[in-house]
């Protein structure tokens, strides 16, 4: 550790957290919708009422402090917490506080609603339900007002519990969310301090935990990714520290757990049965692993879609060629449609961004390593496989993606400190500052003019070229780098041997 590095992480950290949370517990702004009343549920702490230009100032504050502080902390090896004091208390702070930077956690529970109604939450759009005099689901804002739901079977039944829970108020079921998100996050410590080594705890606070990127876009924010974050590390877990056919089951129920909170977060299976080969499970047994984990995901995935219905991923399906701001296929959409077509143009980026996702994930994995030994194949070793070829691939596919927002990452986030320190921190964090500052305030109402074209300026003008830079630095060391190309053991017990 480095003494001086250690504290300017912590003056860091606890700048940038405050002033994330002055934000949480100030009055309604740009960042932060309203949800009065508050009912029994926490309301507003401070009264601080920040104008569209202040909110966004310190936000960008914010977000760029907290990127120093976790470049700082992977810089000098910040030591692991030595209790649980700090992640319950900022726990309880941000329960203390509304949730800002969009207005999903309002969706959340308009879709939540629709479900305790009795209505499908996949078919009816908010602003039609019960006649629009719902006072749960006319409050969802523009452009989602007219949007059917787009999250998995799981999300949807936990954001039915939070809506039951909190009744006709929009602020009681958003603060019980809240508790659903804060104790996905804390989640996530426990499991990673658990299959993890030692060694890698430091990583673990300052990548998650510490991570004021983290506590701002994903906790404070109270998006679901944090809970299907929270289910994949989960089935990571269970497959790790239960070796064996009913583990793997187990975990396969857990990843489709993941994939119907979130779909794309089913990639953890596919970081499990990677694990699985690298360790030295091999033919017959291997078979048996990949047997178990299917049919534990099939038992889950088939029950939870069978109840939702036929409509769960049509939104999805109707949304799969769109492309945000800040992406770097935005300026590529622009200059190309008028000469080829819309429809055109958006299936050739869709079909260039899937094989650039794969190169972008080759790459990936040639610059990194696992934060532990291959073999044996003990529980921190197949934990640390699977969790660094997940951080991989969705990394990738984050970076890749034509529709990219920041919370997108989390996963990614989650399973970094199962990656050996290098190259790929450094990616991660570039392209989550670069994207969190992107998306301020965040909300499309109250904002002025000037504010506006400001943030739009640099969603549109800035980050999709901050995202080029990204693409150009990972292939190129991918290119570079001779390391990559290994073999993984013939079985448990021997070790990976590299080859030049």
């Amino acid at each position: 550790m480095a003494p001086g590095l250690t504290r300017t992480h912590r003056l860091c950290v606890g700048l940038s957290v405050a002033l994330l949370l002055v934000v949480g517990a100030g009055a309604p702004n740009a960042a932060l919708p309203d949800l009065a009343p508050r009912g029994w549920a926490p309301g507003q702490l401070l009264p601080v009422a920040l104008s569209p230009a202040a909110v966004t100032a310190v936000l960008w504050t914010a977000y760029l402090l907290g990127g120093v502080a976790v470049y700082l902390g992977l810089r000098g090896r910040v030591a692991a917490l030595r209790s649980w004091a700090v992640p319950v208390g900022l726990g309880v702070l941000a329960l203390l506080t509304a949730p800002f930077g969009s207005a999903d956690h309002v969706n959340y529970l308009a879709y939540g609603r629709i479900l305790v109604g009795g209505g499908d939450p996949w078919v009816e759009a908010p602003v039609e339900w019960a006649g629009g005099s719902d006072p749960v689901t006319s409050r969802v804002e523009e452009p989602w007002t007219t949007e059917p739901s787009v999250y998995g079977p799981l999300a949807t039944l936990l954001h039915g519990l939070a809506a039951h829970l909190g009744g006709d108020s929009l602020r009681q079921g958003v603060w019980v969310w809240q508790v659903v998100v804060v104790l996905a996050w804390l989640i996530v410590r426990w499991l990673l301090r658990r299959v993890l080594g030692p060694g890698v705890h430091g990583r673990v606070d300052v990548l998650w935990t510490l991570n004021p990127l983290v506590l701002g876009v994903g906790v404070l924010g109270a998006h679901v990714d944090v809970v299907a974050a929270a289910l994949a590390v989960a089935a990571v877990a269970v497959v790790a520290g239960r070796p064996g056919p009913v583990g793997a089951a187990l975990g396969g129920g857990l990843v489709a757990g993941a994939g119907s909170t979130k779909f794309t977060y089913a990639v953890v299976g596919v970081g499990v049965v990677a694990a699985w080969w690298v360790v030295g499970h091999r033919s017959a047994r291997l078979a048996r692993l990949v047997g178990s984990l299917v049919a534990g995901f099939a038992v889950v995935a088939v029950a939870l879609h069978a109840w939702a219905g036929p409509h769960v991923y049509d939104q999805l399906v109707r949304s799969r060629q769109a492309v945000s701001l800040a992406t770097p296929w935005r300026p590529v959409l622009e200059w190309a449609r008028d000469a080829n077509g819309e429809d055109t143009t958006r299936l050739a980026i869709s079909l260039s961004a899937a094989v650039l996702a794969v190169v972008l994930a080759w790459c990936l994995l040639r610059i990194s390593r696992p934060a532990a030994p291959t073999a044996p194949a003990t529980t921190t070793a197949t934990a640390a496989v699977a969790l660094w070829v997940t951080a991989c691939l969705t990394l990738a596919y984050s970076l890749a993606a034509p529709y990219s927002l920041p919370w997108y990452d989390l996963l990614a986030w989650a399973a970094l400190p199962a990656v050996r320190p290098g190259i790929v921190d450094v990616v991660a964090l570039v392209r989550l500052v670069a994207l969190a500052v992107a998306y301020v305030p965040g909300r499309v109402l109250g904002m002025t003019p000037a504010v506006e074209d400001l943030t739009l300026g640099v969603r549109r003008g800035v980050v999709p070229w901050v995202g080029l830079v990204l693409w150009v630095v990972v292939i190129a060391a991918g290119a570079r780098s001779g390391s990559g190309r290994w073999r993984a053991p013939r079985r448990a017990g021997s070790s990976p041997t590299p080859t030049r």
